[in-house]
């Protein structure tokens, strides 16, 4: 299907083409084949994680409770980009319709702004669990966590539809080939013929709010998880704790500092090759490390696998 484009004698086909993660053949068997891995660890240490807290009592917590959405979200935002990455990989056939490229953009957007607010609350969960031991239970009842979550999602989904809708009216009448792997705000509105000043402020103004919003509040949370570490007089729980919190600030600061310096730079410093690394980084690394830093690390997540795997031998 071919489209004329408004304001423009060119023609759109009705299909853009991503030009993936390289053309040498060497180096695309290569990529292929760590990404399939990334993303099979993704997809059996998330589903795990969800499997344990699901059927393990015990695990029935608040915090158990966010990081089985985290999974949820990491094996589904994973799902979004990598299967087609590998096809458009390992074929010759590159071409992502305009609607499919759209459902992409919208549900990378979604997913990643539904991870941004899961780890916010996250963070707010272990400050109350930390910071305010006896009124834990009081503040983070099951029907604040239920309509925290639900908040995550729609808020996410919300602003994701408001992203997409502002993208994808614009004219795409350049040339219709994506210099990256997936469909991306900043590739597509460099794509397009007509100015798009007013979708980049909505997309720095939504980018801001969401993500480098959250990372604040972040921060700040552990802020006063750190002041509270300090007074444990024990320098074998403080050493503990701070190896805790910098394991999962570390995790935190790659997933938020990857998507901030995509989304939050001048379209004069778009760089294609520049931004696949990135983009590399926070949509197939974060996922496999978050279950392994929040998840198997963990002794209650550890013990509740080791019954598993017991009862099954001697069942």
């Amino acid at each position: 299907m071919y489209v004329v484009l408004e304001n423009s004698n060119q023609t759109f086909a009705g299909m853009f083409l991503l030009l993936g993660l390289s053309d040498v053949y060497n180096l695309k068997i290569v990529f292929s084949l760590l990404l399939l891995v990334a993303y099979l660890v993704t997809l059996t240490g998330n589903l795990l994680l969800v499997f344990i807290v699901r059927f393990n009592h015990r695990l029935q917590t608040p915090m158990y409770f966010f990081l089985s959405n985290l999974s949820i979200i990491d094996i589904s935002f994973s799902t979004t980009v990598v299967p087609k990455i590998l096809i458009n990989t390992l074929s010759q056939d590159r071409s992502i319709s305009f609607l499919g490229c759209a459902t992409q953009l919208y549900f990378h957007l979604a997913l990643g702004g539904t991870e941004c607010f899961i780890l916010a609350v996250m963070s707010f969960d272990r400050y109350n669990a930390i910071c305010k031991p006896l009124q834990y239970n009081m503040i983070m009842n099951r029907k604040l966590c239920f309509h925290l979550a639900i908040g995550c999602w729609t808020v996410s989904f919300f602003n994701s539809a408001i992203l997409t809708i502002f993208t994808f009216h614009l004219p795409y009448c350049k040339a219709n080939q994506i210099n990256h792997f997936l469909c991306e705000m900043p590739p597509m509105l460099h794509l397009s013929c007509a100015d798009t000043w007013f979708s980049e402020i909505v997309e720095y103004v939504s980018v801001a709010l969401v993500a480098a919003g959250t990372f604040v509040l972040i921060l700040i949370s552990y802020l006063f998880i750190t002041l509270t570490i300090l007074n444990i007089r024990s320098t074998k729980e403080r050493q503990k704790a701070f190896s805790t919190c910098a394991s999962h600030l570390a995790v935190v600061s790659l997933f938020f500092g990857t998507v901030l310096f995509m989304h939050l730079r001048p379209p004069s410093s778009y760089s294609p090759k520049q931004d696949r690394v990135v983009s590399i980084l926070y949509t197939v690394v974060t996922p496999v490390l978050n279950p392994i830093i929040y998840s198997i690390r963990n002794k209650e997540i550890k013990a509740a696998l080791q019954k598993s795997v017991t009862l099954k031998v001697f069942l």
